[in-house]
């Protein structure tokens, strides 16, 4: 069983910001493969669906983006989810909008909630996938984060989230190496 987390913030004022990417991706991939029965346990909705002959859940924490890792972690045990199983989609402040990084054993550059995935799981040997959203420096961090893309870059953040759920797919069928070498491109 393969464990896909996409990182955000529960509420309609959250909806479509900067920190929830992870989010966007999980509804863009449940929506393009009509995946619509969620259920919620441990503060976490996720779906279920099979990808490639495998059970694969699809969460999204409803703890905050800062508490993220204690949902992940009670998931993790619930469903007896190996850390090699998981994948994380998550912002990144450090890349450009337009760009992204399949990453593993790395550290969580600062994000809050990939801090608190690696405090609850005792390890950073978790995958994931970071999109960037730029870093205004002349805005307050936590106001640019919960800020809305405006027109032309939602249309980027749009067309790389179409490109999450190909990478979701083939999480399931490639090894982590050759996933990283398919989509990793040099910017």
């Amino acid at each position: 069983m393969k464990l896909i987390v996409g990182i955000g913030n529960p509420g309609k004022e959250y909806e479509h910001t900067r920190h929830n990417i992870g989010f966007d991706a999980i509804d863009t991939y449940c929506k393009k493969n009509n995946i619509i029965n969620s259920k919620e346990k441990f503060n976490g909705l996720y779906y279920e669906t099979i990808i490639n002959n495998e059970k694969v859940l699809l969460l999204k924490p409803l703890s905050y983006v800062n508490l993220s890792g204690i949902v992940v972690k009670k998931y993790m045990d619930y469903f007896k989810i190996n850390i090699d199983d998981i994948f994380v989609i998550v912002d990144d402040l450090d890349q450009k909008i337009g760009s992204y990084k399949l990453k593993t054993n790395s550290s969580s550059g600062g994000h809050n909630g990939l801090k608190s995935i690696e405090q609850n799981l005792g390890s950073k040997d978790y995958k994931r996938l970071k999109i960037g959203i730029s870093n205004d420096k002349g805005i307050d961090t936590k106001n640019y984060v919960l800020g809305k893309f405006n027109n032309e870059e939602r249309k980027i953040i749009d067309d790389i989230i179409l490109t999450s759920t190909n990478i979701i797919d083939d999480f399931n069928l490639l090894t982590f190496n050759h996933l990283m070498t398919k989509y990793n491109k040099k910017v």
